[in-house]
């Protein structure tokens, strides 16, 4: 499909060269961070063909899209607002992908209308970090403000939802901040989710972690987190360092 019958206002095309990846991007509602690119990269590979993937707060499916080489079988993308729930389902058109593509536009507590419990084998999550209290700040732009504050859900939804769909064994993945790692991991192991592997994302050397990519197993055996080796995103130069220029231009 020609780009200009692709696109709707304010809209434009970027690329993920290490995953040869077009994504349809709109700052104005939504726009894939780098926190999605790293919890594609964290997403350990798997190739069977008939794997049942779920990517909840999906937006505009760029998570799921950079897994098509490295995770086989089927995706569900799950989006609450319209719009970006459109531009998901326009980048999938625009990759060639709808074979293994469904968006589903609809809030996750309802997501059990549709797929049933205990039938993923990996779901995903990058969703809203930020609590709503009296002193939020939220953006008055309120598409980006339910993609970023917890307005339409919460982390305790997010986790139940992950918890339910997996089937036993199945592997949840979560990016969030390290300053709720304690409440997340509290919601992870009350919903049956034992958390397995751990890493650290730093925006420079010398500076606190601002990321947190977390695997977790459904009905796993308590115990045995790995903390594995962190990540520094950015050189003193302010470039980004050889393993985040691998993750976005291949190698």
């Amino acid at each position: 499909m020609p780009e200009k019958e692709i696109l709707k206002d304010n809209e434009r095309i970027d690329q993920l060269y290490s995953s040869d990846v077009q994504i349809i991007q709109n700052p104005n509602c939504f726009a894939f961070s780098l926190d999605a690119v790293l919890l594609a990269d964290f997403v350990r590979p798997n190739h069977r063909h008939k794997l049942k993937t779920v990517d909840l707060c999906a937006g505009n499916g760029a998570i799921g899209l950079f897994l098509h080489q490295k995770v086989g079988g089927h995706f569900w993308e799950v989006e609450l607002q319209p719009q970006i729930a459109d531009m998901a389902t326009r980048s999938i058109k625009l990759n060639h992908l709808e074979d293994r593509y469904t968006v589903l536009n609809m809030d996750l507590k309802d997501v059990n209308k549709t797929i049933p419990k205990d039938f993923a084998d990996i779901v995903l999550c990058n969703p809203p970090y930020f609590p709503v209290t009296p002193a939020s700040q939220t953006n008055p732009n309120r598409t980006l403000a339910i993609a970023r504050h917890e307005i339409t859900t919460n982390l305790a939804e997010v986790v139940t939802q992950m918890s339910g769909l997996l089937k036993m064994n199945g592997r949840g993945y979560l990016v969030h901040r390290p300053d709720r790692l304690a409440e997340i991991l509290q919601e992870l192991t009350t919903h049956r989710l034992a958390p397995k592997r751990i890493r650290f994302i730093f925006p420079k050397e010398g500076r606190n972690a601002n990321i947190v990519l977390i695997e977790a197993i459904k009905d796993g055996r308590p115990g045995g987190i790995k903390i594995v080796p962190p990540l520094v995103v950015n050189e003193e130069t302010g470039s980004y360092g050889p393993e985040v220029r691998r993750m976005l231009y291949g190698k």
